[in-house]
């Protein structure tokens, strides 16, 4: 590659407009041999089944802006951009940011996000073809920052990017902010009961008797995807859905008819894991399936069970993830609880552009404490972690 190859970048309001191969060359090129993508939620389908069910789009906060890159006659890299009206739906909380910005007299929204709505999942926002990631990566940074420039916005939030990524816009002068989740790593177990002999005695004793708790509901579990998958789940996970989003964000963000697009373009990437009683769906978690790694999405129930929450959540993304050789968990934002269950804590990471010179060095200022902060409680956090203490050392 040429470093003076002339590179275009255009921004455009929907993914209808831009050819589902141009897209998952860059989203999701190891997908080329027939295989599931690292991440299915920077897919074309995926990203197209929010936009057509009306998840984003006028009047939900989320405006598309989708960036493309192209080079030497193709399209070498693309980005999910959203301008945004609101911090809903992020899960990197900048709330305060938007609060001390106009408290001072400015105007934070809109500004733009590069993201997937409403899922708190790391991987790539700079999607590259092989082979021109550098480049790539640079040309969309550039493309972002001047599309927010030219519109006069607040700012830029590129957020769950992948830690590479976050070092790469640092250096480039981005700001870089570090939080946490709590994710399950396989550490070559065979069986659900390779993982508890990882573990303390006494956490042991407990998630068998969680385990033990959960499955004696009074029904049956079961684990759904590919063509497994019929309406009448999705009718049934919507209820649940409808009920966690309510009481969680007062109403919820997808819509229903995301649900069935899911069934439609992406049922084989999706894992539904039913608490069925009488023939009937009770309660119900959603992942989605990586290459590497089980992303749990989404749980509700209609009817409370003692520890069922834990079973669907984790326990049984955990047996799945054995089942399918895969090598991690990653089970959603926040969730101090999910460390008793064998889910460590690890870093999240997010990068910042912010046009107002003193705003941003007070941003970074702050960026900086918290860092350190973080970093000291992922540290004792996992002290605290269930493993038996030799399993903790070899982990780390």
């Amino acid at each position: 590659m040429d470093g003076d190859t002339a590179i275009e970048i255009t921004a455009f309001a929907s993914l209808s407009d831009i050819p589902a191969e141009e897209w998952d060359t860059c989203a999701c090129p190891e997908a080329a041999d027939g295989g599931p993508p690292v991440d299915p939620f920077t897919t074309h389908r995926f990203l197209k089944a929010l936009e057509d069910s009306g998840s984003v789009g006028p009047g939900t906060g989320w405006q598309p802006r989708y960036l493309l890159a192209r080079a030497a006659g193709q399209v070498i890299a693309a980005a999910p951009l959203y301008a945004k009206g609101h911090s809903q739906g992020e899960y990197i909380f900048d709330h305060n940011w938007a609060h001390a910005y106009e408290r001072a007299g400015g105007r934070y929204y809109p500004k733009l996000q590069s993201a997937v709505p409403f899922t708190p999942a790391t991987g790539r926002r700079f999607l590259t073809r092989p082979g021109w990631e550098d480049m790539g990566r640079a040309a969309l940074v550039q493309g972002a920052v001047q599309v927010a420039e030219d519109n006069g916005l607040s700012s830029l939030h590129v957020t769950f990017c992948t830690e590479e990524e976050a070092a790469a816009g640092a250096r480039i002068g981005l700001l870089r902010r570090t939080t946490q989740q709590f994710h399950w790593e396989n550490a070559g177990y065979g069986s659900f009961d390779d993982f508890l002999a990882s573990l303390s005695s006494r956490k042991r004793k407990t998630i068998r008797k969680e385990r033990a708790q959960a499955q004696g509901f009074g029904g049956d579990i079961v684990s759904l995807t590919g063509d497994d998958l019929r309406p009448e789940h999705w009718d049934a996970f919507w209820q649940f859905y409808q009920d966690t989003g309510a009481r969680k964000w007062g109403s919820p963000y997808l819509t229903r008819s995301f649900f069935d697009l899911v069934q439609e373009t992406m049922r084989d990437d999706v894992l539904l894991v039913l608490a069925m009683r009488n023939g009937v769906p009770v309660a119900g978690a959603l992942n989605f399936i990586g290459r590497e790694v089980l992303f749990g999405r989404y749980w509700g129930c209609i009817e409370h069970h003692p520890c069922l929450h834990f079973e669907l959540c984790y326990y049984q993304a955990i047996d799945a993830a054995i089942e399918r050789g895969l090598a991690r968990v990653e089970a959603g934002a926040q969730g101090e609880h999910k460390l008793a269950r064998g889910y460590l804590p690890v870093p999240t990471h997010s990068l910042h552009w912010i046009a107002d010179p003193g705003f941003s060095e007070a941003v970074e200022n702050y960026l900086e404490a918290e860092r350190a902060a973080v970093e000291e409680d992922i540290e004792i956090l996992t002290a605290y972690g269930p493993f038996r203490k030799a399993q903790v050392e070899e982990q780390e």
